[in-house]
């Protein structure tokens, strides 16, 4: 196979492998293989008995991750799927339960630096964004055709662009000429949207309206709970399950879905007796989440906002 320079430096690595607490013998699915750095430190550690299992939507990062763990022998399978899938990937290969999941909601920096994929601002390249290019939905599409609203709403909710309504209005008035096919189109518009007064020095004008793009093509928020919640089905107790976020609006919903699988019972408390049954099926490790050492970011830079949080199986 040609040597493919998928070049993800995994991030937060050996808090990664900590708050795991890999077991020689454990089962253990990553739910983002990207270029296979977390799954090779996690196999690494398993023993005869021990299996990984490694997921990734990205065609790419399948081959890549396949090629990479073939080292492991039958330790390590790689399969394409998405990680909200997880239960049902497990249940096909006969895995009824698991000691630990990992999560990488990033980004991989090969498909930032494939300019042909369409994730980057900084190239010109066709509007695509999808991390699964079997996926029908692409940044062409929502920025051609979503209404005016639609457009401001994604900008607004998934950017925290506040400029989102004039980067929508000058949308719609480009495309009314001719659509807007590639990125360098679509960075042109959104620089003559925000002032030169406003811009934020320390990055670059695109970048939230390329990540609201981004999460909007892949659904990137709508997966998160359920996957996390399809994690803890499957782990045995005091089974870990850990997640590396990006930005607040991913990390909001993290910390959300753990603070509900952490809480009891949630009858009124003028009730004398507990009703609804809920009981707690997790208990959160990392009450502030964990962030990247100074070396860390000395090395990778794109780490820089990087948080993890951990919780365990009851």
């Amino acid at each position: 196979m040609e040597e493919i320079k998928f070049s993800h430096r995994p991030v937060l690595l050996d808090e990664c492998l900590e708050a795991l607490a890999i077991r020689p013998d454990g089962v253990y699915v990553d739910g983002t293989a990207g270029g296979a750095g977390h799954s090779s430190a996690i196999a690494s550690r398993l023993g005869a008995s021990g299996r990984l299992l490694a997921l990734d939507q990205d065609e790419t990062a399948v081959r890549v991750a396949t090629e990479r763990l073939s080292v492991f022998g039958e330790r390590a399978r790689v399969v394409r799927s998405n990680f909200r899938e997880v239960e049902s990937v497990c249940r096909d290969l006969g895995v009824s339960a698991i000691d630990g999941m990992l999560m990488d909601l990033g980004v991989s920096s090969y498909q930032l630096d494939t300019a042909e994929r369409g994730f980057s601002y900084q190239a010109d390249a066709p509007l695509d964004m999808r991390m699964d290019v079997r996926n029908p939905l692409t940044a062409r599409t929502v920025v051609n055709e979503y209404s005016e609203e639609a457009l401001r709403r994604i900008l607004f909710d998934y950017g925290e662009e506040r400029f989102s309504s004039r980067i929508a209005a000058n949308i719609i008035h480009a495309r009314e000429r001719a659509p807007i096919e590639t990125t360098g189109e679509l960075v042109e518009i959104i620089k003559r949207s925000i002032p030169a007064a406003a811009r934020d020095g320390g990055h670059h004008p695109a970048k939230r309206s390329f990540q609201a793009l981004r999460i909007e093509v892949n659904a990137e928020l709508d997966v998160i709970a359920p996957a996390i919640r399809s994690a803890v089905n499957l782990l045995r107790p005091g089974g870990r399950v850990a997640i590396i976020t990006f930005h607040s609006l991913e990390d909001r919903i993290v910390k959300q879905t753990f603070a509900s699988l952490a809480s009891g019972c949630t009858c009124p408390k003028d009730f004398p007796v507990c009703v609804c049954g809920k009981r707690p099926s997790i208990r959160v490790i990392s009450k502030k989440p964990i962030l990247p050492s100074s070396e860390e970011l000395e090395i990778n830079p794109r780490s820089r906002s990087a948080k993890l949080r951990v919780a365990e199986k009851l």
